[in-house]
């Protein structure tokens, strides 16, 4: 495999690092009755290629999605899989097999059109390319030939099937279903067809495998669509288009910015590269929801469940179907890196704000409503909501884009809430097994092996891939450490070179070391996140609250450091020599949340956590879950099980006497299929 500066296109730097938005906006920001003045100060995640991890919770993890994950998704999306769904098992028995996503392209690739034979829903193209993507992004970090041919396999089919368009049009659905509605055009409907969706999805899977093993056969893939695309949409007299799912705007902007910082990869690519059409493209994307024209250039409104009730930069709520409008808001996030426009800054922090203090649930979920998938009102954050694993991995792009963009440790708060709980959540222990929903609150919430709609595991394949970049981060003055996960960081600091090392046993326990061996002593600074719940800020908007009592320390080579956090972080900044070593203690003793008073469905409820993760009773371990409640005053205690459920932390504790026992959010439905609730009643006092 050849070598290549993975995730490049993610450290594109605009040329303006560091922006006050006070100067720019004529007024200022009121948040929560508060007046707030942010400031742009860009920061560069870490590429894949520069972090290592090595970490008793994560390596066993990745072992995992590696080695099967991976394995389990693509041979799903081939048709290999036993249903274990009703739906699908009706849909065997009709058809006399299961569904085959690659049978799409080939279909097309070998002339078929309007035959109304398709596998699979819509978006089945989409899937194939978000996993390639997570993959691409898992072959950085662990190489594996067997891996890369079966996708160089895939890209064959895939540029087979665009082939029969001379103009560079591939989606499957839409040439075998409706070819004369592309786009949604002429009677059609994006939002079903994810037309320009699965191209986003194609373009994104294409930059990343790129960085990741240097081959350009997908990306020329993507060129030809993306500049089909930028002939077809946009002001009169093209067509006004916008997607119907959210996510194609972040896509083009990493294929722009990978032409902008690489303009001699346009040698290797057999068709023209204007990378600056695909950022015009983005651009009207992004403004030209919530305008419908008129005349021969009218569309019909996409409403809330698409973000087009009203223009993009004009929207005070984060509304509509929860990942068409997470993934919207990173890409509306990762444009205001680019054009540092105060219309973009003001729209993601109001989408950020109103998600964060609003409507996110205590494990990182989105989406409170199963119709149409979509965040509810404020406050309305009820134990059996939808929340969709996907929303709440687009919820964490987000967040740390949020990062990226404003250096402010609270959005990696809450990127940490989703990881260590909906997340993982997510994908079974096993690791191929997933659910579509995370409900708080269940009877007899199965996993299942696939799903008619399979959108999640691609999902999280891409996440889980992307978390090494996610740990470190940097500027011109210094590093961050964002994430607490045992790895070796190898990066600079303006032109020195420095080396992190952190060994930890976080989630577990709250100890973290992190050795600073700079290639020459110098000055510098070590941002340090410390996280709000260790400091008792569970939530930055007071949506939960809880009480730590054990304050937070952190020393540099044995000498304290006053934990004072501006922004989210402790900055150290000091002359650095190798051997240096800052030892940070977070309080992992459990705790207890609670929910907002404006909570109206939870109220009266507590749930348990320990450091980042969230804790949930299950009817094997706990016989009279129905009446279990919980005082203010229980004594919980925390014990680590090596054999159980890969390694958790338990949390016991007497009430009524007798023993609860509380595991963690994400192994809950692992062992079998139970009753399990995370919000227990809280006990009048007397």
């Amino acid at each position: 495999m050849q070598a290549r500066s993975t995730m490049q296109i993610l450290r594109y730097t605009p040329s303006i690092k560091v922006l006050s938005i006070s100067a720019l906006l004529a007024g200022s920001f009121a948040v929560h009755g508060q007046t707030a003045a942010p400031v742009a100060h860009i920061i560069q995640p870490a590429t894949l290629s520069q972090v290592k991890i090595k970490d008793d919770f994560w390596t066993p993890k990745y072992k995992v999605w590696t080695t099967h994950t991976v394995y389990d998704v693509l041979d799903k999306l081939e048709g290999s899989y036993d249903p274990d769904r009703q739906d699908l098992i009706d849909e065997k028995q009709r058809q006399g097999k299961t569904r085959n996503a690659f049978l799409n392209f080939d279909r097309v690739a070998s002339g078929e059109k309007n035959t109304q034979v398709f596998d699979g829903p819509p978006w089945y193209d989409g899937l194939v390319y978000e996993t390639i993507r997570g993959a691409a992004d898992l072959l950085s970090q662990y190489p594996d030939r067997k891996l890369e041919k079966k996708l160089d396999a895939y890209i064959e089919r895939i540029a087979a099937a665009q082939a029969v368009n001379p103009d560079g049009y591939i989606n499957t659905y839409t040439t075998l279903n409706r070819p004369g509605q592309r786009w949604g055009t002429n009677g059609g409907d994006d939002k079903w067809q994810h037309d320009v969706y699965n191209a986003g999805a194609l373009i994104e899977a294409a930059v990343h495998y790129y960085q990741a093993t240097g081959k350009t056969r997908l990306l020329n893939v993507a060129v030809k669509m993306s500049n089909y695309m930028y002939a077809q949409m946009g002001p009169a007299p093209k067509l006004n288009v916008i997607p119907g799912h959210g996510g194609p705007e972040e896509a083009l902007l990493k294929l722009y910015w990978l032409f902008k910082t690489a303009p001699s990869l346009k040698a290797k690519i057999s068709v023209p590269v204007h990378e600056e059409q695909y950022y015009s493209l983005v651009q009207f994307w992004i403004e030209n929801r919530g305008n419908y024209g008129s005349g021969s250039y009218a569309r019909k409104s996409d409403g809330a469940y698409n973000q087009d009730h009203m223009p993009i930069l004009q929207q005070q709520t984060i509304e509509g179907h929860a990942v068409r409008a997470t993934l919207l808001a990173t890409g509306v996030t990762a444009m205001a890196m680019e054009n540092n426009n105060p219309a973009y800054f003001t729209t993601a922090v109001r989408y950020w704000d109103n998600m964060t203090g609003k409507r996110m649930f205590v494990t990182g979920g989105e989406g409170a409503i199963a119709d149409q998938e979509k965040f509810g009102p404020d406050y309305f954050l009820p134990e059996s909501a939808y929340l969709e694993t996907c929303a709440s991995i687009g919820a964490a792009f987000f967040s740390q884009r949020m990062n990226q963009l404003l250096a402010d440790g609270k959005y990696m708060d809450e990127f940490e809430r989703v990881m260590y709980n909906n997340l993982l959540s997510g994908v079974s222990l096993s690791g191929d097994h997933y659910f579509y929903e995370n409900p708080l609150i269940a009877k007899d919430h199965k996993r299942w092996a696939w799903h008619s709609c399979p959108c999640c595991p691609p999902m999280i394949l891409k996440m889980v891939a992307a978390i090494p970049a996610y740990i470190y981060a940097a500027d011109n003055t210094g590093l961050y450490v964002n994430l607490f996960i045992s790895s070796e960081y190898k990066g600079a600091v303006g032109d020195k070179k420095v080396s992190l090392k952190q060994s930890t046993q976080y989630p577990w326990k709250g100890t973290t070391q992190i050795a600073v061996n700079p290639a020459e002593e110098g000055d510098f600074a070590v941002s340090v996140r410390i996280p709000g719940w260790a400091q008792g800020r569970e939530n930055y908007f007071g949506l939960y609250t809880s009480q730590v009592t054990t304050p937070v320390s952190l020393r540099v080579n044995g000498a304290a450091v006053p934990v004072q956090p501006e922004n989210g972080y402790v900055r150290i900044k000091r002359h650095w020599k190798k051997g240096d070593k800052i030892i940070l203690a977070l309080p992992m003793q459990p705790r207890l949340i609670f929910p907002h008073d404006s909570i109206r469905t939870v109220q009266g409820k507590a749930t348990i956590a320990a450091g980042p993760v969230i804790y949930g009773l299950e009817g094997i371990d706990n016989s009279k879950l129905d009446s279990l409640t919980i005082s203010r005053n229980t004594a919980l205690q925390l014990a680590f099980k090596p054999g159980f459920l890969g390694g958790v932390n338990v949390v016991t504790g007497q009430l009524g006497g007798s023993t609860f026992t509380a595991i963690p959010f994400y192994t809950l439905a692992n062992r079998q299929v139970a009753p399990y609730r995370v919000w227990l009643p809280v006990e009048k006092a007397d």
